[in-house]
């Protein structure tokens, strides 16, 4: 019986524990998150969550580094009037995790969104964000939140993580910009998530048919990778398979200035952004 139990346990999501002054929110967002869970937990059971909830925020306007702020105390910052591209991407996730859990709860929803977010779950000030992408799905998948979906190596090409571009380029981090300390330990984090080697489908593949680029599934997560020196991935969205039978880009996007699905192709629009080189593709668990 015992042994029962301690199996039935270790299925159990462990959700970390975070105090109140640790969060900050309006009562209209956490209004619009049960409004969101509650609208979720009756969506017919194939529903791909991520995209499920993706829909629900199209049209929000996009703002540029929501989670930017000069305020040496890091918070877990809930915003759900304006979006940018990753916060896009956290918030469906954290619903999702949340209603495939089988909850409605605010409280187990910034619970989920707080594991995306941090560093193996937990605030320890900026440093401990997931501020690259790549640190995103380490940290992700070590918690097993998330599984990168690894191309065949006859669609995709290595690419090794060299990531400076905070510490190179501290006047666009409001933190950095006015604290050293901060840089020097942004700095440690770069070099400790740097150093791997991992796969992309290059943009000119990307317009292949859905049966040469089956792995990639509705509502998986794309993360664009970018010759953009010191950096990983410049841009992140879900994948939406068209009835053109073409990859498209569900997205917080810049250019539309708000949360909309892509009309053009994947592979059209990655042809406008020079700077854009491939796609990794995440699923979350």
């Amino acid at each position: 019986m015992k042994t029962i139990i301690s199996v039935i346990l270790s299925l159990i999501p462990i959700l970390p524990v975070f105090a109140e002054e640790q969060v900050s929110y309006t009562k209209d967002d956490s209004l619009r998150v049960v409004e969101l869970l509650e609208k979720g937990s009756k969506a017919p059971a194939n529903e791909v969550l991520t995209l499920f909830y993706a829909k629900q925020l199209m049209n929000l306007p996009y703002v540029a580094h929501t989670l930017e702020i000069k305020d040496k105390e890091e918070h877990l910052a809930i915003n759900l009037q304006s979006l940018d591209c990753t916060t896009l991407v956290e918030n469906c996730c954290a619903l999702a995790l949340t209603t495939s859990h089988g909850s409605k709860s605010w409280k187990d929803y910034l619970a989920w969104l707080q594991k995306l977010r941090y560093d193996n779950g937990k605030i320890d000030g900026y440093k401990s964000r997931n501020h690259y992408f790549s640190q995103w799905i380490q940290s992700g998948t070590r918690l097993g939140l998330v599984k990168e979906i690894v191309p065949d190596k006859r669609i995709s090409v290595p690419m090794k993580l060299s990531l400076t571009y905070m510490s190179e380029h501290p006047d666009s981090y409001p933190l950095l910009k006015v604290s050293m300390e901060e840089r020097r330990l942004i700095a440690e984090m770069e070099k400790r998530v740097s150093g791997a080697t991992v796969r992309y489908i290059p943009k000119e593949r990307v317009g292949d048919s859905r049966k040469a680029l089956g792995d990639i599934r509705d509502g998986d997560i794309l993360a664009l990778t970018t010759n953009r020196k010191g950096l990983d991935v410049s841009h992140v969205g879900f994948a939406v398979w068209g009835k053109d039978g073409k990859l498209h880009l569900l997205n917080a996007s810049s250019i539309h200035k708000k949360v909309v699905l892509e009309p053009m192709t994947l592979y059209q629009y990655m042809q406008k952004h020079p700077v854009q080189t491939g796609i990794r593709v995440i699923r979350l668990q």
